[in-house]
């Protein structure tokens, strides 16, 4: 999952601003106490910080496809 994918998945899923708001506050254990931004920082491949993140917000799993998710056609 490229980062730009993980950007995308972020705002489908949660929205811009909460998205961003979630990537760069919430702790997550999963990650070593770190926030998304800084385990994808400290060189965590960015689809398990979306795979983590999901899980730590309860996301249904049906809903983790923005892993790997293309980008759209314009």
């Amino acid at each position: 999952m490229k980062l730009s994918e993980f950007q995308r998945a972020l705002v489908d899923e949660f929205g811009s601003q909460y998205g961003k708001s979630l990537a760069s506050d919430l702790v997550l254990g999963e990650l070593g106490g770190r926030t998304a931004f800084q385990a994808i920082e400290a060189g965590v491949p960015t689809r398990e910080v979306w795979l983590a993140l999901c899980r730590e917000m309860g996301v249904p799993q049906s809903h983790w496809y923005g892993a790997g998710k293309p980008a759209p056609k314009r």
